[in-house]
């Protein structure tokens, strides 16, 4: 039902920041849980972060202290600032919808994150 679409992926270098943003096209943005997952060349998709509607967070060991993520339940957004960036962090982002009434989950068509010298 809700229609996502990911923003902000690049190449940076090891170290570098990305803000990689969310837009949800829903009438009932706060019936979902978000959350951020990443796929790398080979592997499974993982979760990175999670966010509940009233704000309630958790990460992946991985990225713990290092990414944070975020949403504007006025503007239907949700965000996943990533600071210290690694090579292993290089992946394909997906934002994900969670309903929380329907136990579904919906998927964007992801973007790319590469950190590398």
């Amino acid at each position: 039902q809700v229609q996502l679409v990911e923003s902000g992926g690049d190449l940076v270098q090891p170290g570098g920041s990305l803000r990689l943003s969310c837009a949800a096209s829903t009438t009932a943005f706060s019936i979902y849980t978000m959350g951020w997952y990443r796929q790398a060349p080979g592997k499974q998709r993982v979760l990175v972060a999670r966010i509940t509607s009233n704000s309630l967070t958790d990460y992946a060991d991985s990225v713990k202290g290092r990414f944070t993520i975020s949403r504007d339940n006025r503007k239907n957004m949700i965000y996943l600032q990533m600071n210290s960036l690694k090579p292993e962090d290089t992946a394909v982002y997906y934002c994900s919808a969670y309903h929380t009434l329907t136990l579904r989950n919906n998927w964007g068509q992801g973007t790319q994150v590469t950190v590398s010298s």
